[in-house]
């Protein structure tokens, strides 16, 4: 089995993420047919500088099951085309109505928001053919395009996008943000990791082990999140903090409080940590980005 490198998280992250990188810029190499606007503008927002959580989470889940990097970049570079995609229509004016994302203007704002709506839509379908095209092994292609498509779509996180902007102003539970959230950021955490485990040719216990981390990390990530529009620091974070109390954004702050929010957040990664005791050392990296995900300022 392949050992997950024994380096720090930092260290690991950062390797990791100039490889996720240089992949992702080849997969952005769409030929002479592609106009140059569009190209440019799905650079400015793929290739802007991030923590790229869900590839690293691929890679990990892959590595912790026993396969490597070079095997997994495909479906790595998929999801985090998904995850641009969904961040730039989630900026635009009919939406969440953002301007800056990553650090940069968002897609629409420099772009246009017609170029914005269709580099969305390029990063979305060219994910697929990145699956479909450089996966080794067909079978597993098949089924990680099947996976991403559901986690990605109407009964993920396209559905949880759409109760999430039909909670604004509402009075709703706690039981009903976690629903929304386990479709619209949950799903796709949770599917980066099957993606990784599907690559390495995982069995079924370490699926199990990888959903029971994976949901828990999701909603744990989601929690932090909004802690962070409260109390963040906008530079650090590269976008625009109390933007969801304006909205009218159900949060968990706004129902627990920040101080039992930050519990509850932790509370998830312990037992997110829990569940990957069957990788022993091999997922010494899945637990230590666990903790960062509450431990972040960004």
């Amino acid at each position: 089995m392949v050992q997950t490198p024994a380096l720090p998280f930092t260290v690991y992250a950062k390797d990791a993420r100039v490889e996720i990188d240089a992949a992702l810029e080849r997969c952005t190499d769409f030929g002479s047919d592609c106009p140059a606007r569009l190209r440019d503008a799905i650079q400015h927002s793929l290739l802007a500088p991030c923590k790229r959580l869900r590839p690293l989470l691929v890679l990990m889940a892959a590595e912790a099951c026993g396969s490597d990097r070079e095997a997994a970049m495909p479906a790595a570079c998929a999801v985090e085309m998904v995850h641009t995609y969904s961040l730039i229509h989630d900026d635009l004016p009919a939406m969440d109505d953002d301007d800056l994302r990553r650090g940069r203007p968002t897609c629409h704002a420099k772009y246009g928001e017609a170029m914005g709506i269709l580099a969305g839509d390029a990063l979305l379908t060219g994910a697929f053919e990145i699956l479909a095209r450089d996966l080794r092994d067909a079978s597993v292609a098949a089924a990680c395009c099947a996976e991403l498509a559901k986690a990605a779509g109407a009964s993920g996180m396209v559905g949880g996008q759409v109760d999430d902007l039909a909670a604004e102003f509402q009075d709703r539970g706690i039981e009903h943000l976690e629903r929304i959230h386990r479709r619209k950021t949950g799903a796709m955490f949770l599917v980066s990791l099957r993606l990784g485990a599907l690559v390495a040719g995982a069995d079924g216990e370490q699926l199990a082990a990888l959903n029971a981390y994976g949901s828990k990390l999701g909603l744990a990530f989601q929690i932090a999140d909004d802690l962070l529009d409260v109390r963040g620091d906008e530079s650090a974070m590269g976008k625009r903090t109390g933007k969801d109390s304006d909205r009218g954004k159900l949060t968990f702050p706004a129902l627990l409080g920040v101080d039992e929010s930050a519990r509850r957040a932790r509370q998830l990664i312990d037992e997110a940590c829990t569940a990957l005791v069957i990788f022993g050392a091999n997922a010494s990296q899945l637990e230590a980005l666990a903790r960062y995900v509450v431990e972040r300022n960004q």
